[in-house]
């Protein structure tokens, strides 16, 4: 099996395996799924821009044709040089043209494929995973160290420093998508550019007054019982492109934190001990509607909320062209459910 984890990924990204031309990115964080196939490209090719070196594929109308797959795959490049075909997973199954091709010895040609969240019984994963000449790598949400690092990068980039409640802040208003967290991040550099610090005032005024277009406010009034907060602000994500999918991810992440959190205060930890600890640290003008929620909702009804969002997370993924119905009927659902209390 070949699905790299860890430092195992940074290795391999850094230097590619030419053993392994396949390469499968999928997970929940598309920016991060995003990321490493812009640099996985532009490390394939000479010239991203040039259609005779890169050919983009849509795995949906792959899937009528797998074989195309290996005809692109194993075409010679007019003018000669290295080739690559990156191919945006759809809803529908072309893994039998990944299978073929990997059991074919492929030359001067990366392939990579951008998917969303993938189950291990996935055909595509499962032959990703199993096939010598292909690797799976999972991208996951940033960790509290790999937002640091992120940071740190950023700020050595543009030689500016950050002051302690400054990087504090910050941290609370990044995560979930890796390109939304590094745009931020490039705003606020160049918004403080030439003043070698960093202050608390600058992060407010450049990254959360942007956050409110962000999805904090959905998933909070959907656990809080606010549908009408749901109705608004699900609009404005759809109006700045938000992508369906991003949003129930965050209410999956939410989910989850409200179950642990449910059970520790069932346990005896005060609730405030929980609002209070924990990554990533919540903002204070959300802590209301998050004690709100935890009031809303015990452990049991919880874990069939999490069931919910999962079938709403697949179904997106299969029927993408109703994907923002989906996500709103569900978060609607749960809203109204959350006025039930217990």
């Amino acid at each position: 099996m070949v699905a790299l984890r860890g430092k195992e990924i940074d290795a391999f990204l850094a230097r590619p395996d030419a053993g392994r031309p396949i390469i499968l990115l999928y997970g929940p964080d598309a920016g991060l799924v995003r990321e490493r196939a812009d640099a996985l490209m532009a490390s394939a090719v000479d010239d991203p821009n040039d259609p005779f070196s890169l050919v983009k594929l849509d795995g949906d109308e792959l899937s009528a044709e797998p074989s195309r797959l290996v005809d692109e795959a194993m075409t010679v490049p007019l003018f000669g040089g290295r080739r690559a075909v990156r191919i945006r997973a759809g809803s529908r199954n072309f893994a039998a043209g990944v299978d073929t091709l990997a059991e074919m010895s492929v030359k001067d040609c990366r392939i990579v494929i951008e998917a969303g969240e993938l189950r291990p019984e996935s055909p595509l994963r499962k032959v990703c995973e199993k096939a010598k000449t292909a690797v799976a790598i999972s991208c996951y949400p940033d960790t509290e160290r790999d937002l640091a690092k992120l940071m740190e990068d950023e700020l050595r980039i543009a030689n500016l420093r950050i002051a302690p409640d400054a990087r504090a802040a910050l941290m609370s208003f990044l995560g979930g998508d890796r390109q939304a967290s590094r745009n931020e991040l490039r705003k606020l550099t160049l918004y403080a550019h030439g003043r070698g610090e960093i202050t608390l005032d600058d992060v407010m005024s450049v990254v959360a007054d942007a956050s409110e277009l962000k999805l904090d406010p959905i998933v909070d009034g959907a656990f809080a019982g606010r549908p009408d907060i749901v109705e608004t602000e699900f609009a404005k994500a759809m109006i700045a492109g938000t992508y369906p999918g991003v949003i129930i991810s965050a209410a999956q992440r939410q989910a989850a934190w409200l179950h642990k959190s449910a059970l520790a205060i069932a346990d005896g930890t005060p609730a405030s001990a929980v609002l209070d600890s924990g990554y990533p640290r919540l903002h204070f003008s959300r802590k209301p509607m998050v004690e709100t929620a935890l009031r809303n909702f015990s452990a049991a009804r919880l874990t069939a909320v999490i069931e919910q969002l999962a079938t709403a997370a697949l179904d997106s993924r299969k029927q993408s062209t109703l994907a923002a119905a989906i996500a709103q009927r569900t978060l609607m659902a749960i809203a109204v459910n959350a006025r039930r209390r217990g």
